[in-house]
């Protein structure tokens, strides 16, 4: 039987410019629920956080909290400017945390709070902001972007530190790998509604799928001119998803291709310009090696003896804790700065577009319009006159947002904005520093078509896990150490390669593999030993099991058809998942074990 709600809001409403941004919504959040809130850019997702925080107004509907109850809100963008330091925004305000649980949390996740805010950067302040919500020791955590700015050691912490979490969360979040290992249910706001269903991340496409269908079979009904209107959208995001399939399957060939030279070391119509490069190799870095100077008036290395000849049609990812040297190592393999050993050479036909992480984004009193097409109604798009109108449907914007101001846009909104503004230039290298702050997955999905599709090269620094994944060929692992592991792939074939020399001694094959002690008389007990031999096969059963059912909920009727058999498959799911965690913990105990008793 289901826990009774600990937070709860009835018939929630907001009338937002001159009508209701959403209406008639039911929220109830349990002291164990692990939520996903997922809707585009625009929709309110933010600001319905806050209104379950308590701290916008609503126009209608009634809030319930169960006394006792701590509600803690991380914001995408806390202000900290009004503080000196990191620290006293932090210790400021009657819900700051204690001073120790603060200076834990602050230890754990590497920050140091007495940095200035004026010269903190995205990712300080974001570590900030965590230390500051997690150390309040919250019931209910509200979670909007968490992983922004962060990098990926950074976000291996916040995981675990979730997951060991003993209240419940509502989390916004574009990162699909961290959305898919800790959610259970979803809450997804589309179009003023709000839909919930008891399934991790992992099965919304399925679900989503599901109730498009549904609303397509209802379309039939209507008058083939409205049926169009209502449902661009739904079939554009649909017919990307299954075209999606035969990228990935393209994208397998091409990194199969490069591992090979590399050897043991709304339809979105968005089709970039050809690439007219006509060599081979675009980028030809020999030997690289850059330095900076260090405070202790030495010099640090940062990229020792790089070597790397980029193709035509590359797209290449770089990864790497923040300070690795992931944006040196982009500046060198543009030509932005040179390098004090070796050389660069880029082919003479590059031409580039650059969309860092900074959003450098025009005027908020500008219109849509006068930032697209200096607020005509037509826009060359690489050669090609198209109306703004329509052109904003690519993008999957309304088309009379085109009067509307900047100001009035969402972060995810402006950052498609910006994506629209820079991909109606014509280029043949793409270099995206962080592109994938703020967007929505939907947005997501169609910047990965654009990659997918694009003919020229891509560079790509990214901490999105899952859109490295899908979409390039080749990653730069940076440690820090001025290293650079080169690596046919994307990010989890880097971190296979990275984790090899550590699996060597820990995995299970090794642990099998390592004979025990001759002249020892210590060793494992009988079930410790019994649990170490039967574990691995178990894990695999369970493996199966919840791919079965995957593959079962994967059918897009089975949730209209038969809600009750949807329900309880999601329900023996989660159950698997959790019988698969507590044996991995079991056998990383027993293996430990037996590692150290091996010594």
């Amino acid at each position: 039987m289901a826990s009774p709600p600990v937070l709860s809001f009835e018939n929630l409403g907001l009338v937002q410019g001159e009508g209701w941004l959403f209406r008639g919504l039911d929220v109830h959040v349990g002291p164990r629920d692990r939520l996903a809130l997922i809707g585009r850019n625009g929709a309110g997702k933010t600001t319905l956080l806050k209104c379950i925080a308590g701290i916008v107004d609503t126009d209608q509907g009634r809030r319930s909290v169960v006394p006792g109850t701590k509600v803690v809100l991380l914001e995408q963008d806390p202000q900290v400017s009004a503080h000196d330091t990191l620290g006293d925004w932090v210790a400021a305000g009657d819900d700051a945390p204690a001073p120790h649980d603060a200076a834990s949390i602050a230890d754990q996740i590497g920050i140091d709070l007495t940095r200035p805010t004026a010269t903190a950067s995205g990712g300080e302040r974001r570590r900030a902001a965590i230390v500051r919500a997690l150390a309040q020791n919250p019931d209910v955590l509200l979670l909007d972007e968490p992983t922004n700015h962060l990098d990926l050691a950074a976000i291996d912490w916040l995981e675990a530190w979730l997951g060991r979490f003993k209240g419940a969360f509502i989390v916004i979040s574009h990162d699909r790998t961290f959305l898919t290992r800790l959610t259970k249910s979803c809450l997804w706001l589309d179009r003023g509604t709000l839909r919930r269903a008891e399934i991790g991340f992992g099965g919304f496409d399925a679900w989503t799928e599901a109730v498009f269908d549904e609303e397509a079979r209802a379309a039939d009904k209507l008058d083939a001119k409205l049926k169009i209107e209502l449902h661009w959208l739904e079939r554009g995001v649909t017919g990307r998803r299954r075209r999606n399939q035969g990228r990935l399957a393209k994208l397998n060939e091409m990194r199969a291709t490069r591992a090979a030279m590399l050897g043991g070391s709304g339809t979105a119509n968005l089709a970039l310009a050809r690439d007219d490069v006509k060599t081979k190799t675009v980028i030809d870095a020999e030997h690289v090696t850059k330095s900076f100077p260090d405070k202790d008036g030495g010099a640090r290395t940062i990229i020792k003896d790089f070597s790397l000849r980029v193709q035509r049609g590359d797209r290449i990812g770089l990864v790497g804790s923040n300070g690795a040297g992931k944006t040196t190592l982009l500046k060198l393999l543009t030509g932005e700065i040179k390098p004090d050993e070796g050389r660069v050479k880029l082919a003479k036909t590059l031409s580039g577009i650059v969309i860092d992480q900074q959003r450098k984004l025009m005027d908020p009193s500008r219109r849509v319009r006068d930032v697209l097409a200096e607020g005509g109604d037509w826009i060359e798009v690489r050669g090609v006159k198209k109306h703004i109108k329509g052109y904003l449907k690519e993008f999957l914007f309304a088309p009379e947002l085109s009067e509307a101001p900047i100001a009035s846009l969402s972060g995810g909104e402006r950052s498609r904005l910006l994506l629209a503004r820079e991909f109606a230039r014509e280029s043949n290298l793409l270099v995206l520093d962080e592109p994938t702050n703020d967007l929505d997955l939907e947005t997501l999905d169609l910047l990965q078509e654009v990659i997918a599709d694009y003919e020229g090269t891509v560079l790509i620094v990214s901490h999105d896990r899952d859109f490295l994944d899908r979409t390039v060929t080749v990653t730069l692992g940076l440690d820090g150490s001025g290293k650079v592991d080169i690596v046919a792939g994307g990010y989890e074939d880097w971190a296979k390669r990275k984790a090899a020399p550590v699996a060597k001694a820990s995995a299970r094959s090794a642990v099998k593999a390592t004979p025990a002690p001759i002249k020892s008389s210590v060793k494992l007990s009988y079930k410790d030993q019994r649990d170490l031999d039967r574990l691995p096969a178990e894990i695999d059963g369970i493996e199966a099991d919840i791919a079965r059912a995957e593959e079962t909920l994967a059918d897009p009727d089975l949730y209209t058809r038969d809600p009750k058999r949807f329900a309880a498959l999601t329900a023996a799911i989660d159950a698997k998942r959790a019988d698969k965690e507590a044996a991995e913990l079991r056998w990383l105990e027993v293996a430990e074990m037996a590692e150290q008793l091996a010594r």
